[in-house]
């Protein structure tokens, strides 16, 4: 069966602070955050730029959280005011994982990696979907 994954990566800038958290991090502070994203498929999809069942999905869709938060994205956000949870590193790599799924075409599987420093990060997949 054939099998394609597409792997884009981008930053974004944005505040947060740790709701609860006792320590320099329950402080607003910010992160130049970098993410990758897989996507994984074994059948190729139409895009809502393209008609043709030619692409896995449309990069667009997968570095949708680049953007400026006023056109829907994370960039130079406040992350408390945009993610519904406690936006810790894993819990930020799980919402831009459910929202990109709500994007693309089903049927793919996603991984997402965010790196919160050079020498932090968290992989996000949910097997089960």
């Amino acid at each position: 069966m054939p099998t394609w994954t597409l792997h884009t990566t981008f930053k974004f800038d944005a505040a947060h602070r740790i709701e609860g958290y006792d320590g320099k991090c329950g402080r607003l502070h910010g992160h130049s955050y970098k993410v990758h994203i897989s996507a994984e498929s074994n059948k190729l999809n139409p895009s809502k730029y393209l008609n043709t069942d030619d692409m896995v999905c449309d990069f667009k869709e997968l570095k949708w959280a680049a953007k400026g938060s006023e056109k829907g994205g994370l960039d130079h956000s406040v992350l408390n005011e945009e993610i519904p949870v406690n936006p810790t590193a894993e819990r930020i790599a799980e919402f831009i994982y459910k929202e990109t799924m709500s994007r693309i075409p089903e049927g793919i599987t996603l991984k997402v990696t965010v790196w919160e420093t050079e020498n932090c990060w968290v992989e996000y997949t949910d097997e089960g979907e």
